[in-house]
């Protein structure tokens, strides 16, 4: 096979592409992977915007925040108290460069041991699956494979009265990387990537306003759940405005004027840095060629069935970039799921348990129906909560905020959705996704033993409840 030939290419570097590309390579496909990340630096960085701009930066600086608001804000109620307590901006910001650092270069290694090869530049795929390769310094050459899947991901939806600067007005990579704490810094966004760099901020000292358009507090969750998150969030300090329609960002010298209007009229807001987190949207511009049979979707995603296919022989396409939840892990598993299909095994994704997290205080975790899905499918369903509050190990943890809730099918008992907001519950998901891919019921949860005193038992008590039976709270 010619060094230009491969059994796979894959177009992009991200958690779908990289692991994709693994996973084709462990079943003996030659496979090359094409990317066009760069990191800081200005060279290339594989693991694309979640390892470099996304869920791995933003995690480690909410865990140093965390660190930051547990010194002031936890430690006395365990009559530890400690004085003069200050935030290294710098040492903050080197050491989540160091971790992205770290697992960039470790995707290189796995591409390495696994004998993928990488090129670096962007990928646009033509007729015949060749896929054009321009390089960094604008040099072409061309790949060819039987197979081709497209990974290209997703990046930041721009607002026209809004456009980032990358110094007032900022996306999710720039609000990784403020070299200062803002006295002021407004969210255009309630979602996860806005609750998420907002609590960073607030828990560094900043004064957070976040302007959210739609009336209801974070609609894809279940609204008990939403309902303690948001309660627990305006105790923190972040002033969330609903039903708030920006118009305009106006850039003063050093700071932003935003306008908004809500049920009460017009107002304006003046921060220092304007974060604009309204959600992302696939990148697929300039990827496909001329006369490719692919075809795109009015929202810019390649359209593909339920195995990721796009109707083109040998032709894919996988995370962001598709269908469904924009989630690092459901594009892990698609890449997956294709890297077997083509090599003649079985594939599937099962994306009615994909679990959701965000990474707040307290964190919020979900998978399957919300119970106004089940509502509005006219599922006849029943639940079962259980609070955190009473919990022992969570109430030793100086942590009692929070519940667990189970929708179960109320002829069936199946678990149709089992929904979280507490301490670790981007943990305690991963019990629920394993019961709901079994066709677990609660009954199941139920008589599962759950070491004691551990966090899971709110899982457990939460399955016991929906037959009103809960060991250790009034049914």
């Amino acid at each position: 096979m010619a060094d230009n030939q491969f059994d796979v290419i894959i177009i992009g570097g991200g958690p779908a592409g990289y692991v994709c590309a693994i996973r084709a390579a462990q079943l003996g496909l030659k496979t090359a992977c094409v990317d066009a990340f760069k990191g800081k630096d200005g060279k290339q960085a594989l693991g694309g915007t979640c390892l470099n701009v996304g869920c791995i930066p933003s995690k480690a600086l909410l865990d140093s925040s965390k660190q930051f608001w547990g010194l002031t804000h936890n430690l006395p109620a365990h009559g530890i108290s400690v004085d003069g307590v200050k935030v290294d901006m710098a040492t903050l910001i080197s050491r989540k460069d160091k971790i992205v650092k770290q697992f960039t270069g470790g995707v290189g290694m796995l591409f390495k041991s696994n004998q993928v090869t990488p090129f670096f530049g962007t990928g646009k795929l033509l007729k015949g699956n060749q896929v054009e390769v321009t390089g960094f310094d604008g040099s072409k050459h061309l790949l060819v494979a039987p197979n081709v899947i497209i990974a290209t991901g997703s990046i930041p939806v721009e607002l026209p009265f809004a456009k980032f600067n990358g110094k007032t007005i900022i996306d999710n990579a720039g609000a990784l990387d403020i070299d200062k704490v803002p006295k002021r810094l407004g969210v255009i966004g309630a979602g996860v990537i806005g609750l998420e760099l907002g609590s960073v901020w607030r828990r560094l000292g900043a004064e957070v306003t976040i302007l959210e358009a739609l009336p209801d507090f974070l609609g894809i969750a279940d609204a008990d759940i939403a309902k303690v998150a948001a309660r627990e969030f305006k105790k923190q300090g972040l002033d969330i405005h609903l039903g708030a329609k920006v118009s305009k960002a106006d850039v003063r010298k050093n700071a932003v004027e935003v306008t908004y209007a809500d049920k009460d009229g017009e107002h304006t807001l003046t921060v220092d840095k304007l974060l604009v987190a309204v959600g992302r949207r696939a990148w697929t511009k300039d990827v496909l060629g001329d006369a490719t049979g692919v075809k795109l979707d009015p929202r810019g995603r390649v359209e593909v069935d339920e195995h990721c296919w796009t109707g083109v022989d040998g032709v894919w396409a996988i995370g962001d970039c598709v269908r469904g939840p924009m989630l690092a892990h459901k594009g892990e598993e698609e890449g997956v799921m294709v890297a077997e299909l083509i090599a003649g095994k079985a594939g599937e994704v099962n994306y009615d348990v994909i679990p959701s997290v965000v990474y707040t205080e307290p964190e919020i975790a979900w998978a399957g129906k919300t119970e106004q899905q089940c509502k509005d499918e006219g599922i006849a369903y029943k639940t079962g909560t259980f609070p955190f509050a009473a919990n022992g190990r969570a109430v030793a943890m100086n942590e009692p905020v929070g519940l667990v809730k189970v929708i179960a099918n109320a002829e069936t008992d199946r678990i149709l959705g089992v929904h979280m907001v507490g301490p670790v519950v981007s943990e305690l998901i991963a019990e629920a996704v394993v019961a709901m891919e079994f066709k677990g019921s609660s009954e199941d949860l139920a008589r599962i033993v759950h070491a004691h005193p551990t966090l899971s038992e709110v899982v457990h008590e939460a399955a016991l409840s929906v037959d009103k039976r809960a060991l250790n709270k009034a049914n």
